[in-house]
């Protein structure tokens, strides 16, 4: 070959690495009124934010927390919407029923009646932190401080994953959960088998979302957003430590390519186009 021609492909092959970079626009921020914003869900169905407000200590049972409503472009709705809840923090849905992670159970809600249904206590759990749910309807949540991944089926807990470090961010897809344990995404397979797919953010990794197959963003709490792209290693697309604005469980909308961002102590959602 030409050494011409070797030089224009290896510029295109460059230059495609880079535009498959993601890449953050801001588009709007709620008003600071948000009761520590820990979680933030996406429900297509009925074209809603769920936000899940702590509103006090992150592991206390004072029944000061509970879940917002929010319109996709940051209008705030409804910051009572659901209330009595222990510091609640990841969301995840099936059908009509919204689950929220409250410190050592899981609260069950019916979106249309807007109210809780029923809470599942998780043996042994002591901190509870996101949830997702997968096709067939099993919810899945992390307990980051007994380093377990627990599944509940039927009304019923039990550990699905025992001795992985600090998890916290959880994603189904496709027959697979990916975890987000303490600064690396691991995936497990049916079979439980992990495999590391990306190390080296920062240790409070948070939330995880999807954007192409094999493609994430995921957040870390202290402040950072990465881009993890398959064969690369974690790209920084956002990192506001030092000016101590944090970046909790993140959220995304395919079909608009938002991102939201809850900023907790920063009591405020953050809406950004994904490029």
């Amino acid at each position: 070959m030409k050494p011409g021609l070797i030089a224009i492909l290896a510029f295109f092959i460059v230059m495609n690495a880079v535009v498959a970079q993601h890449s953050l626009q801001p588009l709007w921020k709620t008003d600071s009124v948000l009761a520590i914003p820990e979680s933030v869900l996406y429900d297509a169905q009925h074209n809603l934010l769920y936000v899940s407000l702590i509103d006090g200590q992150g592991n206390t049972k004072d029944g000061k927390g509970g879940v917002a409503k929010l319109s996709p472009e940051g209008k705030i709705i409804d910051t009572l919407w659901i209330t009595g809840l222990n510091a609640p923090k990841g969301l995840g849905k099936h059908g009509n029923t919204l689950y929220a992670a409250d410190l050592d159970e899981v609260v069950e809600i019916d979106i249309a009646k807007s109210k809780v249904i029923r809470k599942i206590p998780v043996p042994h759990a002591i901190f509870l932190n996101d949830i997702t749910v997968d096709d067939k309807g099993i919810v899945y949540v992390s307990d980051t401080r007994t380093n377990k991944v627990f599944c509940i089926k039927n009304g019923v807990p039990e550990i699905y994953i025992d001795n992985i470090t600090s998890p916290n961010g959880l994603l189904a897809l496709n027959n697979k959960l990916y975890v987000l344990s303490a600064g690396s995404l691991v995936e497990f397979d049916a079979d439980k088998k992990p495999t590391v797919l990306f190390t080296g953010m920062e240790k409070s990794t948070d939330g995880l979302v999807a954007t192409t197959p094999g493609n994430f963003i995921a957040s870390a709490w202290i402040g950072v957003i990465y881009s993890l792209q398959a064969g690369q290693q974690p790209q920084v697309l956002i990192d506001t430590r030092s000016i101590k604005k944090n970046t909790a469980d993140i959220e995304y909308n395919a079909a608009s390519r938002v991102l939201y961002v809850p900023t907790f102590n920063g009591k405020s959602v953050d809406g950004y186009r994904v490029n």
